[in-house]
């Protein structure tokens, strides 16, 4: 059975794909109709949309797989995969967005470029509108959930909000009589975009190559280690962020004179408080030292 954050995840993203469709045709058709490259542009970076809220879910669906005997640690990274297949689409998408307006800016003939209609300019408010609902409404369940490419396809609408007001200031630039604004908002939206995939990328990374916890979040499990009884000290502390969840290794020290029963019981309240006090960790190795004499 579906657990609830793979149900969370799926109803998130067949919302997203069914808005995004829509909007992505209708941006598509009002850019042309309309004559407007930024609309246009805007259109086709809604369509990329869609595409990649299909690589959350497979992300999604990978990484709730149970573990396995290939796979001891479970399928977390997967995830991160996802948001870096992710990543690099909305850069593409940026980059060829870029291209095609940086080359109707430098070729100079800006008089026979086409003044957009007011389709254009309504057709950019309902996109501001629509994305910005999308973004808040995804990050919210991607942050219930603790999410990564989810996140990082929250971040996609808010990039395409961005670009739908840089479209929306061209557009309106351009009716007022300055033809070339349409193209500078398409650069403006390339330069959203990017800045989007890039912040996605290296949070990708990041939980890729195991960094470590935040500075609060390792005190936090000091003093919650500390605080059982038996335990005299910290004498070391390692975490590693494994997709969305949080691996920890911790050496306590106890008195010598302990039996190795009470020894092991005391490392079983260490690792029981921190299991359920810090419910992104999935794994705790306790090593029990011996506390120096003085």
């Amino acid at each position: 059975m579906e657990n609830n954050y793979e149900k969370s995840a799926m109803k998130v993203s067949f919302v997203s794909i069914a808005a995004n469709t829509i909007l992505s045709i209708f941006k598509l058709f009002a850019g042309i109709f309309a004559n407007s490259g930024a609309m246009v542009s805007d259109a086709i970076h809604s369509a990329s949309d869609v595409f990649s809220t299909f690589v959350v879910i497979v992300g999604v669906k990978l990484s709730s797989k149970a573990s396995d005997k290939d796979h001891p640690y479970g399928h977390e990274r997967l995830e991160c995969v996802a948001a870096i297949i992710l990543a690099t689409i909305l850069c593409a998408t940026g980059l060829g967005i870029g291209w095609t307006s940086l080359s109707n800016i430098l070729s100079g003939n800006y008089e026979i470029l086409e003044i957009p209609k007011r389709l254009a300019l309504i057709a950019a408010v309902i996109s501001i509108l629509v994305k910005e609902a999308m973004y808040q409404y995804t990050r919210l369940v991607a942050k219930k959930i603790d999410s990564g490419a989810l996140m990082a396809d929250a971040w996609h609408h808010r990039s395409d909000a961005l670009s739908s007001i840089g479209a929306f200031i061209g557009i309106l630039g351009s009716r007022l009589g300055f033809p070339i604004m349409d193209s500078l908002a398409s650069l403006v939206i390339c330069v959203f975009i990017e800045k989007a995939s890039y912040d996605i990328f290296m949070d990708a990374v990041d939980k890729m190559v195991d960094k470590a916890c935040d500075e609060e979040t390792e005190k936090q499990l000091r003093n919650c280690a500390i605080s059982q009884p038996g335990v005299l000290n910290i004498d070391l502390l390692r975490t590693r962020v494994f997709g969305n969840k949080i691996y920890v290794d911790i050496e306590i020290s106890a008195d010598g004179s302990k039996t190795l029963r009470e020894a092991h019981s005391i490392a079983e309240c260490v690792h029981d408080a921190i299991e359920q006090n810090f419910s992104k960790v999935k794994h705790i190795m306790v090593h029990v030292n011996p506390a120096k004499q003085d």
